[in-house]
């Protein structure tokens, strides 16, 4: 299959039946194809050719129409073979302005939603945002506040505008000018340092300081030296999933329960885009390529958003695999250029 050439003519109806499919969601029949414009086809030709994508497997025959529907393998040759390029390379305006570089710069989580919604609304389909983890940012500042006599809370706030709290319970009063303190002592030796890096440690000891210095300065370290599963995998922003719902119909829908736990639980799926984070192409999975067998009733279109030194996250499209996928590839492009213009302020 992975060598598979058409002919013209079966590409011809190849593409017919994957662009009225997907505008349609019917079964496409010959006389569908038959009698279009630029289409010289008798429908006996028609019909021949269709049984013949099938018994390749790029079509399936629903027992309950005459028409045909494509399969995963159809529409990967689909967008292998039969989507020029020149047509994906401009996107909706929506996207670029979705992220006004007149406006104040907001912070990352707000662009971040900003741009799946942005995705949805153009593709009528899931935007999917994957966050930078949490150790990809720098330390902006440290707070130390005393809450109670013996409840302290760290509060460490990220390049990127994240905002992170710890609470500490002590069994004795801690002293407000010792918190006080270790904040301008926190300050003085992480800013400008990755979150979680393990030179966060070393930074933090220091022999000249008097005991209970050190004991406590010890105690806060772990606010900035140890991330939960949560914070080191990044967050994950879903745009359009109440238009998604409303939009699809009921055959769609059968397909969309798994893709909706999935982002319930949000683990897989992340560990699924992280993918695209390994080229620099478009990252296109359709159907059963999908290596998650929750998630193989649907299609992802993804790419790599960052900075000129790695890449941070991905923007995505999921849906239905009968989506339009020339305005899909167009839409993560679009938003991954945009969001990487973004965010090379911050990730400098």
């Amino acid at each position: 299959m992975a060598d598979l050439r058409l002919t013209p003519r079966q590409e011809t109806i190849l593409r017919i039946v994957v662009e009225r499919h997907i505008a349609t969601a019917a079964p496409v029949g010959s006389k569908n194809i038959a009698g279009q414009e630029g289409i010289d086809f008798a429908s006996s030709t028609v019909r021949s050719e269709l049984a013949r994508l099938e018994r390749l497997e790029l079509l399936n025959h629903p027992h309950t129409s005459a028409g045909r529907v494509p399969t995963d393998a159809g529409y990967r040759y689909y967008v292998d073979h039969l989507v020029p390029r020149s047509e994906v390379a401009l996107a909706p305006t929506a996207i670029a302005n979705a992220l006004d570089v007149g406006e104040i710069r907001r912070e990352v989580d707000a662009a971040m939603r900003r741009i799946a919604d942005a995705m949805s609304q153009v593709t009528n389909m899931l935007g999917v945002v994957t966050a930078p983890p949490a150790q990809s940012a720098t330390i902006r500042r440290v707070e130390v506040l005393v809450l109670q006599p013996q409840l302290v809370m760290v509060v460490v706030i990220t390049s990127t505008g994240a905002v992170t709290k710890r609470m500490f319970a002590f069994d004795h009063a801690v002293d407000p000018r010792l918190a006080d303190w270790a904040s301008d002592f926190l300050n003085e030796r992480l800013v400008g340092l990755a979150v979680g890096a393990r030179t966060l440690g070393s930074r933090l000891a220091d022999p000249s300081l008097g005991h209970r210095e050190q004991e406590f300065v010890a105690a806060l370290g772990s606010a900035l030296t140890e991330l939960d599963d949560e914070e080191t995998q990044g967050a994950l922003y879903v745009g359009g999933q109440a238009r998604f719902l409303e939009d699809h119909r009921a055959q769609d829908l059968l397909e969309m329960g798994s893709l909706m736990r999935a982002l319930e639980e949000r683990y897989a799926l992340l560990h699924l885009l992280r993918g695209a984070l390994t080229g620099n192409d478009v990252y296109l999975r359709i159907g059963a390529e999908v290596a998650d067998p929750d998630l193989r009733g649907v299609s992802i279109v993804a790419a790599n958003y960052g900075v000129t030194r790695r890449n941070l996250g991905t923007v995505s499209v999921i849906g239905p695999t009968r989506m339009d996928y020339r305005l899909a590839i167009a839409t993560v492009r679009e938003a991954a250029h945009a969001l990487s213009a973004y965010v090379e302020e911050v990730y400098e």
